[in-house]
């Protein structure tokens, strides 16, 4: 009988194959913002906008030992799919992300601070959502349907696995970077796999 495949690992098993195997690549699916503020040393920056479209490309560069990174997860759940569905099928997802990592005494370099995406998306939809329910009581009625066009959104975004909300906010000037990286210069950053 095969053995399962593992999709996620524990940060102290993750400082333990960095200092066992060579060929481990650990990718950083968050945006550069996010990457510049706070990163696994030697991980690499492909956020997942690029590495859906590229995946293939990625994949070509991949050996066995790749570990996925983003902020809690879920990106990087997104992107280990992805590139299974491109013949990468060993991926495996960081439990607890970039911030889990450093918790656990990992390596990790830090930059200038900004306020995580899933951070930034509950501030936004929380204060969509107060200000559609003051505006319905203080304006018009009318105004609570943003309060529920906002709880559709997120019952949307949690049975879809994706964030409309998170895809807008990351346009927002303080969400990008001065290097944000393009698929040519993401994907020719990592090493091709020598097998």
């Amino acid at each position: 009988m095969p053995s399962p495949t593992v999709t996620t690992v524990a940060p102290q098993v993750l400082r333990e194959w960095m200092d066992q195997h060579e060929d481990l690549v650990v990718i950083d699916v968050r945006s550069a913002a996010e990457f510049e503020s706070l990163h696994i040393r030697g991980s690499y920056n492909v956020p997942l906008p690029l590495l859906t479209e590229h995946a293939a490309d990625l994949a070509s560069r991949l050996g066995e030992r790749v570990v996925l990174v983003c902020q809690s997860g879920v990106r990087a759940e997104q992107a280990r799919q992805k590139l299974a569905t491109a013949g990468v099928d060993t991926a495996a997802v960081l439990d607890g992300g970039a911030p889990g990592f450093a918790s656990a005494g990992g390596d990790v370099v830090r930059g200038r601070s900004t306020w995580g995406m899933e951070r930034q998306v509950r501030m936004a939809a929380g204060s969509l959502v107060l200000a559609g329910l003051a505006g319905g009581r203080f304006v018009s009625p009318k105004l609570r349907t943003v309060a529920g066009a906002i709880g559709a959104g997120l019952a949307f975004s949690a049975a879809s696995n994706t964030c409309a909300m998170a895809r807008a906010l990351g346009v927002l000037p303080w969400n990008r970077s001065a290097d944000e990286p393009t698929a040519a210069t993401a994907i020719n950053r990592i090493p091709r796999s020598a097998a």
